[in-house]
This record gives C-alpha cells, structure tokens and sequence, in this order.
C-alpha cells in the first residue's frame, strides 16, 4: 500500500498556502480577462508573474517536504458538496508525485509564458491569450493536487475547457476552429469514462477520496475494479491522444506554438499517465487492466512514430512524437509494480526537450513568416544559431543519444519491456526498440529539411534569430535536454523520491534476469535500430535534394502514413457517419412519428368539434329531428333486444 492511500497529515507550515498555487494563476487569469483592454500594455507581465510565483511557492514547499518525515500533507478547506450520503471535502494533497508534476507545470509553464511575450508581441489579443494560459495552468494544478477524483475531475474539465480557448485562439482560422472542436468533442468521449469510474467508486465504496478508494479497492470484486480501471484508462487515453481518441492531438498545432508547447509537452498530455500512476493501487489489482494499459502503448507509440515519417509540417511531425512518447509512458505505467517511477522519470525528461522543440519550431517559424512546411526551410543553422544547438540538443535528447535525458529515460523502458520474458517481453520490447529507430528517423529528416541542405524558402523571407524573449528560455530547457535525465536519474534519484506516492522503484539488474536477450544486447540493439534510422533518413533526404512539394506517387505505406494511418477516415466511417444517420433517423422519427400522431390527434380533435358544433344552430325544428331520431334509435334497440 502506498502512501498515497494512507491517511495523510494535516498541512502545516508552507504545505498550508498550497490553495495559492492553484489561485495565483486563477485569480490573474480571471483578471485579465475582466479588465478588458484596461490590461492591454500591462497584461503579459501580470500573467508571467503570477506563474512564477506559483514555481517560487511550488519549490519552497518541495524543498520543505524533502526535509519532513511526512511525505504526503493533506490541506482540508471545506466541504464541496453535501447531499444525503453524499459528502465530499474540497481538499489537496501535496506528496512526492504531485510535488514534481507541480516543477513541471510551474517551471515549463513560466518559460512558455516568457517565451510567449516575444512570439506574441503583435497579437491583439495577447492579453487574453496569457488569461488563457493562466487559467490552463491553474486548471493542470488543480488536477495534480487534489486529494479525491472529484478534485481530479474539476480540474480534468478545466483543462480542457482552457485548451479549447487556446487551440481556438485564431478562430477566425477554420482550422483553429474547427481542430478545437475536434480536441473538445474526443475529449469529452475520454471525461465520460473517467466520470463513470468515478460513480462507480461512489457507489461501491461511498467515497472518491484517494485514501479511502485505495484502502477499500480490495473489498471489491475483480470484475469491479478492471471495469474501473478500464473507464479511468479511456478517460487518460482521451486527455493524453492515446489510440483509439489520439486523432485530435495533431490537429491541435493550429493553435499558437507556445500552446502546442503547453499542451504536448508539460501538462495536458501527461494527465492521463498522472491519473494512471496516481491510481495504482487500482490498476495493480487488476491484471488485465495492466495489459491493456501496455497494448495501448505499444500500438500508440508505433502509430506516432509511423505517422511522424511522413509529414512536412514541422509541429505535426512533433505532435506525433508526443503521442508516439507518451505511448511509451503509458506502456511503462502498464508493466506494473516498480516501473511507475520510471514512466514519471521520461515524463519530466519529456517535458524538457519536447517543450524546447516546439518552441524552436516556433522560433523558426518566427523567423519564416509562419512557415510550417520543411520543404521551404533548408539551410537554417547559418542564420539561427541560438535555434539551431538549443532544437539540436532537444533532438539528441529525443532519439535517445547516449548521455542525454532521453538515454535515461527511455532506455529504461526498453530494458523493461524486454524483462517482461517470454512473448510479452519479444513483443512489447521489439515494440519499443523499433519505436526508437523510427523516432531516429523522423526526427533526423525534420533536422535535414529543417537546418541543412540549400535554402528552399520563398522570395521576401529573410530568416533570422528570434529575440532573447524567446531564446533565454530555449537555452534553459536545452541544458534540460542535455543533463536533465543524468540529474533526475543519478543525481536526484527520482525513482526514490516518488516511493511513497507509487511504491519501490524495480531494480533495473534483477529484472532483466527474465529478458529474452541481455542488457548489453537489448542496449546494442536500441543503439543500432537508432543508428541505422539516422542513417536512412540521411539516404532518403540528406545526400539529395529536397523538392519543395511533396511527390504524390507514395507508396501504400506513406500514403497511409500521411492519412494519420487512417484514423479519421476511420472514426468518420464508425462513429460519425452512423451517428449523424442515426440523428436523421431520430429527426424524422420525432417529426413524422412523435409530432404527427400528436398532430395527427390535435387535428382529428378539432375536425371533430367542428362538425359537432354544425348541429348546434339554434332551430328548434332541428331540435325535435334529432329528439324523433334518437326515439326511433332507442325503439329500435329495444325491439332487437326483445326478439333476439
């Protein structure tokens, strides 16, 4: 049992002022947006500083908890909501696994905000776009530090409402818009199953906090806790564009680049791996649940890396190595026991080098006019140098060079995939390692068009540095990218940090004692796939000329692969074409069925009092006919009853 389903003491000292860092940003976010263009000249400086504060706070009140024999504070505020039974205390839990989610989203988010004053210095609307940021922030926080499901969910929702702002923020782009709706409406699919598990606690267990759901999750049946398990999955998959809701998460770029920073790199899309982490003991209990959490991943991280072959845009081809790298995260919280830290442990690295490369693609595309297609860039690193270390240490970083955070990271996983023995350790370990090549590969040829080879870009554009509102920050998630993994691994010893909150950490030797093939081999063998993926992706773009439109005669593969392997066609023809005929089909239905039988019997009504009211005239003659007619009737009735 971890300590996270143990009861937790009371916050005291700076766990106290916790509420703040959800009410920094909330409270400059609601301000922003209520003073209107009052705001304007000032705006961006309130929103960058209230997140800044919240990583002051978030680091004073780690710092504090490394020095307290109580790992997990609890901060009761007040009661939520009460009806009958139901009874659920607002409350907050800072512990080993939201303490670091809170440096992620606090310290990637003030760089983004930073950044976000240059790249959007002659935008209108920046000011509301840092109310946007501020409250997506206060809702990520909210999110990690809740103490039940509840708090979760609240803050869940809030995320995606303020991603919904930010994705739409250039709403008078249809893309924006319409890619908004998508991310809304997926996402919605992905709450419902997280809202259902939540009942399902409540009406098995009479509770949603976290203590009590973990310490009464076995009383329950086998078939109870998967089917839980199984709906917080589909709510992660959801937040975090997992197969089968991944489709909106690329569709997501239209957004501005600090957004697609925000999203895919430090919050939005890690919710699902935090919901599944925090929930452990729930998915612990269930074996089948676990596998499916691992199957998941592996097919979400081969359909990134597939799909980030293919394209030209320079955020989408990031964009599937999110959904590509949060697979491998998601197939590390599925292995189980002991391999928790090590999912967290790529998730904080992730969010380093991946938030340095999005904001290199776009400081690029500062410098190109709002360029996202490689096939016009060529030759950058002659006129953005800052750009060109600072993208190619989070590339390095990415594909797992030796000594770099993704080399700590993401090796690991592939070590533990393999340790699983047996077919799952062949399957799920020739999975990841093929995963690493391909994502060698893609990432080499985003490199090749993007910063070498001859200048491709169209007349009138004059590429050039971004300003050091936006290359300080890159610089900082640089050094991330290059010593971040080395300093989480060795040097902070993460995996022992987040103990309480997810249990001991595997050892990594021991493990591997059940893998098909050794370390060594398993290392030689990653080492190899990614080199030979730089070396592909040299043959097939580097030694050549670049066209500046893309061929149309593909093979069936890359065709696929451009069509996002099909899966909007996919979800068109299973979900949305049968759901808009049976709208039509429920439309008519009430139309010609509903409304017509009542239509109908108004109308019969009314036929029916017209004619009777004809025989109302007023003529005493018609009168006494209709007395002498109804005699007759009578007499005539009598007389058959009489000799029948």
């Amino acid at each position: 049992m971890t300590l996270a389903a143990e009861q937790a003491v009371a916050a005291s000292g700076p766990f106290s002022l916790s509420w703040l860092l959800i009410v920094l940003p909330l409270a400059s976010g609601i301000a922003l947006l209520l003073l209107g263009k009052r705001a304007d000249k000032w705006g961006h400086l309130l929103g960058c500083a209230s997140v800044i504060a919240a990583f002051a706070l978030g680091l004073w009140m780690f710092i504090s908890l490394t020095n307290t024999a109580d790992k997990a504070q609890s901060l009761d505020m007040f009661t939520w909501v009460l009806s009958g039974d139901l009874k659920i205390e607002a409350g907050l839990l800072f512990d080993p696994l939201s303490s670091v989610f809170v440096l992620l989203i606090t310290g990637v988010g003030s760089l983004i905000h930073i950044y976000s004053i240059g790249y959007m210095s002659h935008d209108e609307g920046r000011r509301r776009f840092f109310a946007y940021l501020n409250i997506f922030v206060a809702s990520m926080l909210l999110l990690v530090l809740g103490n039940s499901f509840v708090a979760l969910y609240f803050g869940w929702e809030g995320v995606g409402v303020a991603s919904y702002l930010l994705i739409a923020f250039w709403q008078y782009k249809k893309a924006a818009a319409t890619a908004a709706k998508k991310a809304f409406i997926m996402n919605r699919v992905g709450d419902v199953g997280l809202a259902l598990a939540i009942f399902l606690m409540w009406s098995h267990l009479g509770t949603t906090s976290y203590a009590e759901v973990f310490g009464g999750i076995e009383t329950l049946n086998g078939a109870v806790v998967t089917t839980i398990a199984l709906l917080l999955l589909l709510g992660a998959c959801g937040k975090s564009g997992q197969v089968p809701l991944q489709a909106w998460l690329p569709d997501a770029m239209e957004g501005p680049t600090p957004v697609s920073a925000l999203i895919h790199a430090a919050t939005m899309v890690t919710a699902g791996v935090y919901l599944i982490a925090r929930a452990n003991p729930i998915f612990d209990a269930s074996e089948s649940a676990q596998l499916v959490v691992t199957v998941v991943g592996a097919v979400t991280l081969l359909y990134g890396c597939i799909a980030g072959c293919a394209y030209d845009d320079i955020k989408k081809v990031l964009a599937y190595s999110t959904v590509s790298q949060i697979g491998y995260m998601f197939l590390a919280v599925g292995l189980g026991p002991g391999v928790y830290a090590i999912a967290i442990i790529h998730l904080l690295a992730h969010g380093f080098f991946k938030a340095g490369l999005f904001l290199g693609a776009g400081s690029v595309m500062h410098a190109m006019n709002d360029e996202v297609d490689m096939r016009k860039f060529g030759g950058l690193w002659k006129y953005m140098r800052i750009t060109f270390v600072t993208f190619g240490l989070g590339y390095l970083a990415l594909i797992g060079f030796p000594f770099l955070s993704g080399f700590y990271s993401k090796d690991p996983i592939i070590e533990m995939a393999f340790a699983q023995g047996g077919v799952k350790g062949w399957i799920f370990g020739l999975t990841t390692a093929i995963g690493a090549g391909l994502t060698a590969f893609y990432m080499t040829r985003l490199m090749l068009m993007t910063f070498f080879g001859k200048k491709r870009w169209d007349e009138g554009v004059h590429p050039h540095e971004s300003p050091p509102t936006m290359t300080i920050p890159m610089i900082i998630l640089a050094f991330g990218s290059l010593a971040g993994g080395y300093l989480l691994v060795n040097v902070f010893d993460v995996a022992a940090w987040l103990t309480p909150s997810v249990g001991e950490p595997v050892e990594l030797e021991a493990a591997m004692e059940a893998s098909p093939i050794p370390t060594g081999i398993v290392i030689a063998l990653t080492m190899g796939l990614i080199a030979l993926g730089i070396v592909l992706a040299w043959l097939f773009v580097g030694r050549k000329d670049v066209p500046r439109t893309a061929p149309a005669k593909v093979s069936p593969v890359v065709a696929a692969a451009r069509a996002n392997l099909y899966g909007d066609r996919f979800n068109e023809t299973v979900f949305e074409k049968p759901g808009l005929a049976l709208t039509r089909a429920s439309l008519w239905l009430e139309d010609r069925g509903v409304d017509g039988a009542v239509q109908g019997l108004s109308g019969g009504l009314i036929a029916g009092s017209g004619r009777l009211r004809r025989t109302q005239n007023g003529a005493v003659r018609s009168y006494a006919l209709s007395m002498l007619g109804g005699v007759v009737l009578v007499i005539i009735a009598l007389l058959a009853v009489r000799f029948a």
